[in-house]
This record gives C-alpha cells, sequence and structure tokens, in this order.
C-alpha cells in the first residue's frame, strides 16, 4: 500500500514528533542521573614575580561521582580578591576525571600589583584575603554533553598557605 499527498505528509510529520519527542525523553534523563562534579580549592601558588605583577596557579582538586569519566572539553574561570578582578581566562587544556576519581586541574593567573592594590595590602598587614573562583565548565558523557557554572568563596591565608572556604567543597550548578 502506498501512501499519496497529504497521508504521506501527515505520516512524515508524525514520525518527526516521534522521534523528536524520543530524542527530548533521551536528554532529560541523561540530565536526571548525571551528577555534578564536585570541586575543592587545595592551593594556591606563586609562580613568578617581577616589578610589575606576577603570576600563580590556583590549584583545584574535581571529583567525579559518576559511575563514567568525564571529559572537561572547556573551563572557563575568573578569580577575584576581595571585590577586585585578579585575572581570568581559559583552561588551555582539555582534562578527563575518570568514574568515582579525582583530578587535579591548575588555572594559571597573571595579575599586577597595581590590580590587587587594597587586597594586596590587606594580604600583607593581615596575612589573608577573601576569593571567589568562578566560571564554567562544559563535560562530554556517554549521557551528551553539559555546561555548568561553578562559584566558589572563601579565605586564604598566605600564613597557612591553604585557602578555607565557605564548606569544604563546592558543586557546579
Amino acid at each position: 500500500m502506498r501512501m499519496k499527498g497529504a497521508g504521506r505528509r501527515w505520516w512524515t510529520a508524525g514520525v518527526s514528533v516521534v522521534m523528536a519527542l524520543g530524542v527530548s525523553a533521551c536528554a532529560s534523563l541523561g540530565r536526571a542521573t548525571f551528577q555534578e562534579p564536585v570541586v575543592r580549592l587545595r592551593e594556591v601558588n606563586v609562580t613568578g614575580l617581577g616589578l610589575a605583577g606576577g603570576s600563580l596557579d590556583v590549584v583545584l582538586s574535581v571529583y567525579n561521582p559518576n559511575g563514567y569519566t568525564l571529559d572537561a572539553l572547556n573551563m572557563t574561570y575568573q578569580v577575584d580578591i576581595d571585590t577586585i578582578r585578579l585575572g581570568s581566562g581559559a583552561l588551555p587544556e582539555r582534562f578527563a576525571v575518570t568514574q568515582k576519581d579525582s583530578s587535579i586541574v591548575r588555572l594559571p593567573i597573571r595579575f599586577t600589583y597595581a590590580g590587587l592594590g587594597a587586597a594586596g595590602r590587606s594580604l600583607l598587614m593581615a596575612g589573608s584575603v577573601n576569593y571567589r573562583v568562578r566560571g564554567d565548565v562544559t563535560v562530554a558523557t556517554p549521557l551528551g554533553k553539559f555546561t555548568r557554572p561553578y562559584d566558589r568563596t572563601g579565605r586564604y591565608s598566605s600564613v597557612s598557605g591553604s585557602g578555607r572556604g565557605s564548606g569544604s567543597s563546592f558543586q557546579f550548578r
């Protein structure tokens, strides 16, 4: 039996709607089973100092609670000291976090002393400053690609060389 004209168009439209609903259902299922990675600030390392400024690495630990590897395709970041933007950028390489495991991620930051101003004085005088690390990450999973923002605040102490965050970790949102 061959369909003609309007019957064929209705059948094609029906199949298209069913396929679209199926793809949508799979994407929704993927989002429901995807567990957000947990990120912790591990340390801040000064990697260079000069007359006008310097560079540092913000070191994060990324834990994958999922039962499959997360392949981070892209990660952007912005680091603020108190209310002053210290630096921002995009991670230059991809990284993967295997299932139920952690990976170390280093975010390179270049800064100028003029840009630090009061925050630098606060670090020198009090030995600690408030910080904020934020951005977004895109991960590829067997369930699809997900882009999620992240945001972490805390207090960094140059005396102990460690960050004291609001809570022990933060999650992508």
